[in-house]
């Protein structure tokens, strides 16, 4: 079975790269390059690099350049909540934003952007509600319970 490599840079395809390269590093010691990392994820190594770049900006992970270089968590598994990644990739609610996009700016339009505003904020914080009690030890572990 040949191995598809995911290429797409879609915010939310990298969210979900994102938490499983953070399983990666959590189950290493040493730092792991993003070539490793992209093998293992059947992805491409530039992808892992920007996704890797902004949790680094946001100090989840700490970065080493060159020949020895690579990622490893700055902080531990069990401190790292889905929040914390879905804020620092700043995720596009794609749902959220399709509602708002499909008002107008008639008198219609406007009301209906006015009460869709209020329930994507409403939607988002219960969604960062929800990710707020999953860690990345918990993932890497399996812990995350299912229904």
């Amino acid at each position: 079975m040949k191995k598809i490599k995911h290429t797409c840079s879609s915010n939310n395809k990298a969210f979900g790269l994102a938490l499983q390269a953070l399983v990666v590093l959590s189950k290493n010691t040493s730092r792991c390059p993003s070539s490793d990392i992209a093998d293992y994820l059947c992805s491409e190594a530039t992808l892992i690099r920007r996704i890797m770049a902004k949790l680094a900006q946001e100090n989840i992970l700490e970065v080493r350049e060159g020949r020895d270089g690579g990622y490893r968590l700055k902080l531990p598994p069990e401190s790292i909540t889905f929040a914390d990644i879905y804020l620092a990739l700043q995720v596009e609610d794609s749902l959220g934003e399709g509602m708002l996009d499909s008002t107008g700016d008639h008198p219609w339009g406007l009301q209906m952007n006015d009460v869709f505003s209020d329930m994507v904020t409403e939607m988002k914080q219960s969604m960062l509600d929800v990710m707020k009690q999953y860690t990345i030890a918990e993932l890497a572990n399996g812990l995350i319970k299912r229904d």
